[in-house]
């Protein structure tokens, strides 16, 4: 009965299909930000292309030029489609798949320390009476400040 809620919240599937609706929004108005910004570009581009040639042509190409450019802006532009290879490289950066780290086994031990951090002895877990031993006789020893921490170590394997 731990697992369960009590007063009907919201379940694990519920949160989880807004999560994906939120990502699926999100996704779609970064693409539609790209789109623009291709259209943009490719706007940018006609525009050099147009200037170029009118540079280059006479006077009654100009005209000509002219006309046809208020043709265009009656005329719905045509969108450029990019080749297929630079939305398929786009879908992998997207996709992120994350390898769960290999946890390493540790063990507990105590360790007794002089003033300057300095590991003095180490003793396994159910020892701790031998470490605070060896802790009194430094103290007495030296007349210094000694300390026991316990510390968590990796395993050998």
């Amino acid at each position: 009965m731990a697992g369960r809620r009590g007063g009907g919240g919201r379940s694990r599937m519920d949160l989880r299909r807004e999560a994906e609706a939120a990502e699926a929004r999100e996704r779609e108005t970064t693409e539609e930000t790209t789109e623009d910004e291709e259209e943009e570009e490719d706007e940018d581009e006609e525009e050099d292309e147009e200037g170029a040639d009118g540079e280059d042509a006479e006077g009654a190409d100009d005209d000509a030029d002219a006309d046809s450019d208020d043709d265009d802006e009656d005329a719905p532009k045509k969108k450029k489609k990019k080749p297929a290879k630079a939305k398929a490289a786009k879908a992998p950066a997207k996709k992120r798949s994350t390898r769960a780290a290999k946890e390493e086994r540790m063990r507990a031990v105590w360790k007794v320390f002089d003033n300057s951090g300095k590991a003095v002895g180490t003793f396994p877990f159910p020892q701790k009476k031998e470490a605070e031993e060896l802790l009194a006789a430094k103290i007495e020893e030296k007349k210094t400040t000694f300390y026991i921490q316990l510390v968590k170590e990796k395993m050998e394997a």
